[in-house]
């Protein structure tokens, strides 16, 4: 087991809020992939202005969900693979297991997103897009202050991809008060349950909540001095990735309300090229690969953290172990293109997840072998059995992944 990470004593208030707020955008730009636009799109086309309830009530989910994990990792001074370990021997080599495969499926597909959008860009094909952004990725890790350049890529590409959807948002003109009252007063509060459970899985489920909280581990902003600063960045990442949620949704339902019907084969892109033309078309490639990108790069970065324990030598070579994980992707995506059977799979594992990191963090939290004498706030527990109870509900629907693969 790796040794715990003790505070570093000197660190200036300024790097710590850099480092701080670096977690935070390294956490919701991993959530903020490929996936996240075409699944926030469709459902807006689906539910329109009703789709707003279901955003609001995952990012109130979201964040009692991070805020559990966030806290144990800085009390525990352990990655997440360590405190499950701890709670129950072997079971952090399972979840190890689950992060690190389906972490190096969507990885493809997040590869594949950055193929797409230099496709947008400059009309080169997806595989010469995918290895130049590869090289672009690995260069980052490359860098001497590999930590430090993942925050920068993570704040400046994180903002870059709200201000282009902003501008977006505003030239689509979406009925923001029928929004305001349907995100409290919907028409069928039923109907938004699966959207909502969706939502939780796809912002804080499999590696994505555990990307901050490692970040601010290895930056050694841990224990129980720390942990406003750490509630203030896990807070920070769940508010910045609704905000993006939120503004791509009114950007679709101004579309959407205005008659224009979204193409099926991609949605989001239609979304911006209804609202502002060929410019709108041009956003969205940019905006595509800096979802893609800083998805490859948090992604990859989570999910080789996970080993970091168990094997020494990973933890020794971390930054070149991550290089080799995004390569490794990036030539599975340009020899095989996406392996569908492979992206259910892990897609369906990923929704299990969830409930037994949680679960896990949950049952941390009160083990004073682990968290010592820290005292669990009991709102932060219900708020973590309630996502636990949503996130089994969402493992169970997404097994049927796997099941039909076997019709």
């Amino acid at each position: 087991m790796a040794e715990p990470v003790i505070s570093k004593p000197g660190v200036s208030t300024k790097t710590n809020w850099s480092v701080l707020l670096g977690a935070a955008f390294i956490m919701a730009t991993s959530a903020i992939g490929p996936g996240f636009l075409t699944q926030t799109t469709v459902f807006t086309e689906k539910f329109q202005a009703n789709f707003a309830f279901a955003i609001l009530a995952s990012v109130i989910i979201d964040i009692g969900a991070q805020l559990n994990v966030w806290r144990i990792i800085a009390i525990s001074r352990m990655r997440g693979q360590d405190v499950a370990n701890k709670v129950f021997p072997g079971l952090g080599h399972f979840v190890a297991f689950l992060i690190v495969m389906g972490g190096l499926a969507f990885n493809i597909g997040n590869i594949g997103g950055t193929g797409m959008a230099l496709n947008v860009l400059f009309g080169m094909t997806e595989q010469t897009g995918a290895i130049i952004s590869c090289l672009i990725a690995i260069a980052i890790f490359a860098s001497k202050e590999a930590g430090a350049a993942m925050d920068t890529v993570a704040k400046v590409l994180g903002g870059l991809m709200i201000l282009l959807t902003t501008y977006v948002m505003f030239i689509s003109n979406p009925p923001v008060a029928d929004a305001v009252v349907k995100s409290v007063f919907p028409d069928n509060y039923g109907m938004l349950m699966l959207p909502m459970i969706t939502l939780v899985g796809g912002t804080v489920g499999g590696y994505i909540t555990f990307a901050g909280g490692h970040r601010l581990l290895d930056a050694g902003i841990v224990g129980q001095e720390n942990l406003k600063e750490v509630n203030k960045s896990a807070i920070t990442g769940i508010v910045v990735t609704g905000i993006m949620r939120t503004i791509l949704f009114l950007a679709a339902l101004g579309v959407v309300a205005g008659g224009a019907v979204l193409a099926k084969s991609n949605p989001p892109a239609s979304v911006f090229q209804h609202a502002a033309g060929q410019m709108g078309y041009k956003f969205f490639g940019i905006v595509l690969w800096a979802a893609a990108i800083t998805s490859v790069v948090g992604c990859a970065y989570t999910s080789v953290s996970f080993l970091r324990s168990t094997f020494k030598v990973i933890d020794k070579y971390n930054s070149y172990f991550i290089m080799l994980f995004i390569l490794f992707s990036t030539l599975v995506f340009v020899i095989l293109g996406r392996p569908v059977t492979i992206l259910v799979i892990a897609g369906s594992l990923n929704g299990l997840i969830l409930p037994v990191t949680l679960g896990v963090m949950l049952l941390a939290a009160y083990n004073t072998k682990i968290v010592g004498e820290y005292k669990h706030p009991l709102w932060l527990l219900v708020f973590g059995i309630l996502a636990v109870l949503i996130s089994v509900y969402a493992g169970a629907t997404s097994l049927q992944g796997i099941a039909a693969l076997w019709k």
